[in-house]
């Protein structure tokens, strides 16, 4: 079994070599290396590449946390020096995952939150400072949400009313990345009232950049990304924010021209659209029409065009609302979409389960569909992406559910050459074959149906 080192031995042959022997930082960090490798030690968890101070031969990171500490203890007033600090650690941070999980090891997150405290008991915080601590938090918080705790969460929440947009807007990227990858911290932010808090800003009145950063904390709040809870509180976190969001989000789509809020704005309300009242809310308010508009007007947007899409399907989980986004129009647009998007794989792949979606068990919106010729343009979307298993499963959807009760149609989707392109992705795509024969199936096309499970019994059924 290999032999390991901790990260200070390492450091201290580091300082020895260059104190004692007066090599360069680089010249040091290789020698020592060099020693540790030719004992076998295994240096996997070892950072090399941490920022060595020429003089003392300390690492940086470790010797600006120990200043923080002391500038703390000491009460200092130098605002010039803990500026200078806070940027060092910021860049430090900024590095890599080891250089954050360092610092939160040496005590970082204590101290930033320690500044933040101290600075907001000030009658007039100093809005630098509160800045800066900001920043070096969002680069340290970065990809460890596990280091979030109860007082920075109290820190955001005494931030967030301050009229100032960059402290608002970092704060907020603080409860984003605290957020990532981490229910706890998602539940506590939650039952804080920190949605609550947020209301105020999603106004036409606030810039584009706060706009977005707030629809991001929503979003993330409804994420179910932690593998290390067996039941998170996605859905609930969806429904307090839509009871609380839903139809200001909606109208806000008028609000707005530029692409990128929009986009935001379509997958957030998306995001939150989780329960049969919901899309018949966002439809109440006008999203249908809405998101149409927001469409025709954008044709050439990527990303606009794709959450529009995957706004559709989501309120198409309702039947009535399902019928009313058919009947006010969306095949033609749909079909422009394919059209302007054939070489785009994301938005073709979610125009597609579009389709499949709005077409579900309903002949009405399946004969709306075929009637503006779409069939066709879907057929070439699977010929131009044969290889993106995504897009031929979708395809397959969108043909299975057209034809399932429309089945005068087969005859032209045969003469599309759908059949033949659906076979070549049965072989190229075998996690999707139950998707491609269902759709070969409902074409009238010869398909083989196995029995995937079989049994036998232990013990034969006795006739009486």
């Amino acid at each position: 079994m290999a032999k390991i080192i901790s990260q200070e031995t390492f450091d201290d042959v580091v300082k020895e070599n260059i104190v004692d022997f007066s090599m360069s930082p680089n010249e040091a960090k290789e020698e020592t290396i060099k020693q540790f490798e030719a004992q076998g030690i295994n240096l996997a968890n070892i950072i090399k590449d941490l920022t060595i101070n020429p003089d003392t031969g300390k690492p940086v990171l470790n010797e600006i946390i120990d200043d923080l500490k002391t500038y703390i203890g000491q009460k200092s007033t130098d605002t010039e020096q803990l500026l200078e600090y806070l940027s060092i650690l910021d860049t430090e941070c900024q590095k890599s995952i080891s250089h954050r999980v360092l610092a939160g090891k040496n005590g970082a997150h204590e101290a930033l939150v320690t500044l933040l405290e101290q600075e907001l008991a000030n009658p007039q915080p100093n809005l630098t400072v509160l800045e800066a601590c900001l920043k070096a938090a969002n680069s340290f918080t970065n990809k460890q949400p596990d280091i979030f705790d109860a007082e920075a969460l109290a820190v955001i929440l005494k931030l967030l009313p301050i009229e100032n947009e960059n402290i608002v807007i970092l704060a907020l990227q603080w409860l984003q990345k605290a957020s990532i990858m981490h229910e706890i911290n998602r539940q506590h932010i939650v039952n804080a009232g920190v949605v609550k808090k947020l209301k105020p800003f999603v106004s036409k009145q606030s810039s584009l950049k706060l706009i977005r950063e707030v629809l991001a904390v929503l979003r993330y709040l409804v994420l179910d990304d932690d593998i290390r809870v067996e039941f998170g509180c996605a859905h609930e976190h969806a429904r307090r924010i839509a009871s609380e969001y839903i139809v200001d989000l909606t109208k806000l789509l008028g609000e707005y021209q530029d692409p990128n809020v929009l986009a935001d704005l379509l997958l957030t309300i998306g995001a939150l659209a989780v329960r049969q009242e919901f899309c018949t809310t966002i439809e109440d308010a006008g999203g249908i029409k809405l998101v149409f508009d927001i469409m025709t007007n954008n044709t050439t947007s990527v990303r606009v065009n794709r959450e529009a899409l995957k706004l559709l399907r989501a309120l198409g989980g309702n039947d009535t609302v399902k019928a009313h986004i058919v009947q006010q129009g969306v095949a033609p647009v749909i079909k422009q979409v394919l059209e302007t998007h054939l070489a785009n794989e994301n938005v073709i792949s979610a125009a597609l389960a579009c389709i499949a979606t709005l077409t579900l068990r309903v002949k009405d919106n399946s004969t709306l569909f075929f009637g503006t010729g779409i069939a066709e343009i879907i057929v070439e979307t699977l010929r131009t992406h044969s290889n993106n298993k995504i897009v031929q499963r979708n395809g397959a959807w969108a043909i299975r559910n057209m034809v399932s009760r429309s089945r005068d149609q087969c005859e032209s989707w045969l003469s599309f050459g759908a059949e033949d392109l659906l076979n070549v992705a049965l072989t190229s795509h075998p996690s999707i074959q139950q998707d491609v024969k269902a759709a070969l199936r409902d074409l009238g096309c010869k398909v083989e149906l196995r029995e995937e499970f079989t049994g036998v019994a232990e013990k034969k059924i006795v006739s009486m």
